[in-house]
């Protein structure tokens, strides 16, 4: 079966080129060409990953993005204007797990789609890592449902959120670097900056630390990267 990807976007010349070049690669494509039409398509057509355009008619992208986040951790990759770095960061700090700009190349956004739907069957399909659960203080992380609970009560977790707390969870006490997160997580080609890895690192932090003004469980290693440290022993 073909993987279904929710276009949202109202420029009609994207959308006839993105309709051709996504076919062409097998790909199933389903067009929404405004945010609310683009959540009833949504909830109807259950898609593998979402195209989300950030400026849209009677409902933005971000506003897309933050309701489909209440209820799915599909991957969401954002479309931003060229020089809107403002979207970018707002789009991913709702739950967007990649960007790409206008004007972007068509394989590169093909390659970046491949990615982001490869990391989803690798954490939720069949052959991921069974009934494993990684616990951490009051951290919760089961493998096999991919649910996350913080002190009892489960959050959602987008799929990058989700893989950067799995890989330091994993790696408890120890330091990783920017480079190895965003290599693991993201893939070695990347091309994106650390300010994605950054962004996530803030939005995972407001849902698992007691106080995200002041983290004391995901901390930050100056010019290094971060470490997940370990409970205190009382």
């Amino acid at each position: 079966m073909s993987e279904r990807i929710l276009v949202v976007e109202d420029e009609e010349s994207y959308v006839e080129a993105l309709q051709l070049g996504l076919a062409r690669e097998g790909f199933d494509v389903i067009v929404a060409r405004d945010g609310l039409e683009a959540v009833e398509l949504f909830e109807r057509e259950t898609p593998d990953l979402v195209l989300l355009d950030v400026m849209l008619p009677r409902l933005s992208g971000i506003d897309v993005c933050r309701q489909i986040r209440q209820h799915s951790s599909v991957p969401i990759i954002m479309v931003t204007a060229k020089s809107s770095e403002i979207d970018t960061v707002v789009g991913l700090e709702v739950g967007a797990d990649d960007y790409v700009a206008k004007p972007y190349r068509l394989r590169e956004l093909i390659a970046r789609i491949r990615v982001a739907l490869r990391r989803g069957v690798e954490v939720t399909g069949p052959n991921a890592s069974g009934d494993d659960v990684l616990i951490v203080g009051d951290i919760e992380l089961n493998e096999s449902r991919h649910s996350v609970s913080v002190r009892g009560i489960e959050v959602a977790l987008p799929l990058k959120e989700y893989d950067v707390l799995r890989l330091l969870m994993i790696n408890v006490g120890k330091v990783l670097t920017r480079e190895i997160l965003i290599d693991r997580v993201w893939g070695a080609d990347y091309v994106g900056d650390t300010k994605t890895l950054d962004v996530h690192i803030k939005r995972l932090r407001a849902k698992v630390e007691p106080d995200p003004t002041n983290p004391q469980q995901i901390t930050t290693v100056r010019g290094v990267g971060y470490r997940l440290n370990p409970p205190q022993r009382s």
